[in-house]
């Protein structure tokens, strides 16, 4: 299914620039690539259409299982994420995979270049690989990440993963889409310090030590499960795993995906995985909630209520929240 692979003619022509929404779900129910990469296009664009395709993608929300994988550039991300389709695929699971690369502050651009490396999965119809721009977005995700985690959702996809940018120790969007996070790290990559800094490694339910044949491996393991010993965590509170792996040789790969098994079960069994996806649905609705102010408010610029009240707050005849409070009065008008 992924999006490089060839599609049977017929379908090329009505798909490739379709609003159709309702025959592109269905298209995309049954495996066809060029109508999920349609779809995931059109929720990248913020197509006025978008709303259609969120209610059509509703009744097959919540069926796939989600991970997150993130951590500092260079750490092996896109390699062992490589080596978990195989694995995946080994099993009979549909895998999805967005993959978001950093785009540029000057030119918006971006390189798109992490399918590059899993081009061994480029021809089979059970992977369906998406490399989004982030396009400015903070956190290590794109703003559409979510909405394009429902389209894979619809085209059958069992597990969707989510490849981060590389992140730096503040970014951790992806621990609130994910239902389980991987970080990867790497030796000599920093000191003990970096292993008990708030931030990236407080978000992971499973530590991966990738390129754990290089020196200093042993003393990571190490740094990590002692900041997992300083933890407070109540009974029968999920306790992070610590996995090593050396993803470009696949070695590995399966206890990682045992890892991510063992968390799946946790999630289950605590009623863990329910709150999760309901404080993700929560984050969506506040976003696009938010969307809509901000272009309201954005309505208002070419108006003169916006610039009469900034006028009103630099001569200090009103304070910015009383100011705010008229703007949202009027946005509720």
């Amino acid at each position: 299914m992924s999006d490089v692979q060839n599609a049977p003619a017929a379908a090329t022509g009505p798909v490739r620039r379709s609003r159709d929404v309702p025959m592109l779900v269905e298209r995309a129910r049954a495996g066809d690539p060029r109508a999920v990469a349609r779809l995931i296009t059109l929720v990248e664009s913020g197509d006025e259409v978008l709303p259609q395709v969120a209610a059509a993608l509703a009744p097959y929300a919540g069926q796939a299982q989600v991970v997150g994988l993130t951590g500092s550039p260079g750490v092996g991300k896109s390699t062992t994420t490589n080596e978990l389709v195989r694995a995946l695929r080994a099993r009979g699971h549909r895998v999805g995979v967005l993959a978001i690369d950093p785009s540029s502050p000057f030119t918006g651009g971006a390189i798109l270049g992490d399918r590059v490396r899993m081009q061994d999965h480029a021809t089979d119809p059970g992977v369906y690989i998406r490399s989004m721009s982030s396009r400015g977005h903070l956190g290590g995700l794109s703003a559409a990440t979510p909405q394009a985690v429902r389209v894979l959702e619809g085209a059958g996809c069992d597990v969707v993963l989510v490849e981060t940018v590389g992140v730096g120790q503040a970014e951790v969007e992806v621990a609130s889409l994910a239902d389980t996070t991987l970080v990867l790290l790497a030796p000599g990559m920093g000191d003990a310090i970096q292993a008990v800094k708030a931030g990236i490694l407080e978000i992971a339910d499973v530590f991966v030590v990738n390129k754990a044949d290089r020196d200093g491996a042993d003393a990571t393991v190490r740094d990590i499960q002692g900041m997992i010993a300083l933890g407070e965590r109540g009974p029968g509170e999920w306790r992070p795993q610590v996995v090593r792996s050396i993803a470009a040789r696949a070695e590995g790969i399966d206890d990682i995906a045992a890892a991510i098994d063992k968390h799946r079960d946790w999630l289950e069994r605590h009623g863990e995985l329910r709150r999760r996806r309901e404080t993700r649905a929560a984050a969506e609705i506040e976003a696009i909630a938010l969307g809509v102010l901000r272009a309201r408010i954005g309505s208002l610029r070419d108006g003169t209520q916006l610039p009469t009240l900034a006028a009103k707050v630099a001569e200090g005849a009103i304070d910015p929240y009383a100011a705010a409070d008229e703007l949202l009065a009027q946005l509720g008008s």
